[in-house]
């Protein structure tokens, strides 16, 4: 019986181990499927959103679940102020219409800011934060942006401007658990996306940085300061928002000139 112990654990061995390497090998597999889903879901529901209205963005669903109110209501681009275009591009992005997606200009200064200790801010595009509200998270950036980046590209290629301009106006949050632009107008102003004035979408544009903590129905100096001046900015630089306020415009001339 002596003889028989040390063969009885051989063979043991013999069946655990290769068990257990599988084991490891099914769960290692596992976690990479989970990992490339994850890195390629935003590519793949990039291309539906080119033709299909995004339901939720990625904040709307992490409030759902969190049980807090989320107000959300989608109107297509034509069905929202073009003064609210001009001031968003105004505020937060005023290369849109020139660059790819990504600013590297104003990454390279915002990367400068942060080395020098200025606060920072600065350098995220409008299709940046289309891709972060959507898609991803705000905290920790330094994890986000290697993501942010090449998904932009990405987007602004596959999308276009007016249609991520569209995607943005509607997911953008303006208050606590409001999101898009019909959802804060009604919420701020009681109006409709369609109807907000010029000074109402000043207002909303200003709040954006902070829409936490900036109220675009009842600004305090500062935002209602910044509103002006994004008023005036947006009537001095109104070409900054062509490729979405206008972008058949040339198409049109050609057509009147023939």
């Amino acid at each position: 019986m002596t003889d028989l112990a040390p063969k009885t654990f051989e063979r043991l061995a013999e069946v655990t181990r290769p068990h257990n390497r599988g084991w490891r090998g099914r769960a290692l597999r596992i976690v990479l499927i989970a990992l490339g889903v994850f890195l390629l879901a935003p590519y793949v529901l990039t291309l539906v959103y080119a033709v299909v209205n995004p339901p939720l963005s990625a904040l709307m669903a992490r409030q759902a679940l969190l049980g807090r109110p989320v107000a959300h209501d989608w109107r297509d681009l034509d069905e929202i102020s073009p003064n609210l275009i001009a001031q968003v591009i105004v505020s937060e992005d005023g290369r849109f219409c020139q660059h790819h997606g990504v600013d590297w200009q104003a990454l390279d200064k915002a990367v400068d800011a942060v080395k020098a200790g200025k606060p920072k801010g600065g350098g995220s595009t409008i299709t940046m934060q289309t891709a972060k509200n959507l898609f991803l998270w705000s905290d920790p950036a330094w994890l986000r942006k290697p993501l942010e980046i090449p998904l932009a590209s990405f987007m602004d290629a596959v999308l276009g401007k007016r249609r991520v301009m569209e995607i943005y106006l509607n997911i953008v949050e303006w208050a606590p658990g409001v999101y898009g632009a019909q959802a804060a107008a009604r919420h701020h102003f009681k109006t409709s996306a369609e109807d907000l004035t010029m000074q109402q979408a000043a207002q909303l544009a200003a709040a954006l940085p902070n829409p936490k903590r900036r109220n675009a129905g009842k600004p305090g100096p500062r935002v209602a300061a910044l509103a002006n001046r994004l008023r005036v900015r947006a009537a001095r630089e109104s070409d900054n928002s062509f490729c979405v306020l206008e972008e058949e415009a040339p198409a049109e001339d050609e057509a009147s000139q023939e």
